[in-house]
């Protein structure tokens, strides 16, 4: 059986060492007794641990090449293979609308993408597990206070619990990637409502991340361009903040507090 050739324009870094591909495995045990989908296999390095789980498992994979790979070397999974972009699938579909775990070595370049979609059915995933580069994982787990604290940090925190659980060295890749990965696991938490408008939430938070060193009565003055600087709401306390400053709780009071402005009529 040939062995797939790794191609840069799908971003593939393919897992050589069979003890970190068990080790991530492993990492889908903290949920249960649900389906698991795998973004990316590749040759079945992760997924071969996978089908020792006693689960369900599905793979999605774009690569053609990797399609027939898999489809030669695990042919107990040919119905469960599924040749199409993630980022396109209607998810609800894969396993009839129930709820699964995500995991996979996630290709790095589209990985922020892919949690936005986790974002968008959390109501499926309870659980989302794989490797990722390490600067990213860094950011989602960081909490208020730090440099790497930033919009994924604070749109996955908002709904899911984050554990950084360790670090993987370039060198158990092939081809090695120019930056180290290390392996996440987030898992939904109890909110069910997050207290403001979710879309303006979204809103909010990426217009102040975008000017992270200024102060949040600057930053906002992109949405509240007529107001003056004495202004009620720029005299909040709020406002003298930076964005890495404030908790998820704070974000939801300060989108409300948008909101209301909004609602008053002073935008652009």
């Amino acid at each position: 059986m040939k062995a797939v050739r790794p191609k840069k324009n799908l971003g593939q870094h393919f897992l050589t060492d069979l003890n970190v591909a068990k080790a991530i495995a492993d990492t889908v045990d903290a949920c249960p007794d649900i389906p698991i989908l795998e973004v990316g296999p590749g040759m079945g390095v992760l997924t071969q641990y996978l089908t020792q789980k006693g689960r369900e498992v599905k793979v999605v994979e774009i690569d053609r090449e990797s399609v027939e790979y898999l489809n030669e070397a695990y042919p107990m999974l040919r119905d469960n293979i599924i040749g199409e972009d993630f980022l396109k699938m209607d998810l609800h579909t894969v396993f009839s609308g129930s709820p699964f775990v995500l995991t996979g070595n996630y290709p790095y370049d589209i990985s922020s993408q892919i949690f936005f979609k986790m974002l968008d059915n959390r109501d499926i995933i309870p659980c989302c597990t794989g490797m990722i580069q390490r600067e990213v994982a860094l950011r989602i787990a960081s909490q208020p206070g730090n440099k790497q604290y930033g919009i994924l940090s604070v749109l996955i925190q908002a709904w899911y619990n984050v554990e950084y659980l360790f670090t993987v060295d370039e060198n158990v890749f092939n081809p090695p990637p120019k930056v180290k990965s290390a392996v996440i696991r987030m898992t939904r938490n109890d909110v069910q409502n997050i207290g403001c408008d979710e879309n303006l939430f979204k809103r909010v938070v990426k217009t102040v991340f975008n000017q992270r060193r200024k102060m949040l009565r600057v930053s906002l003055r992109q949405i509240f361009s007529k107001l003056k600087n004495d202004d009620e709401f720029f005299t909040h306390e709020l406002m003298t903040k930076r964005p890495e400053q404030l908790t998820i709780l704070q974000f939801v009071e300060l989108t409300n507090l948008v909101d209301n402005q909004l609602k008053s009529g002073n935008v652009e």
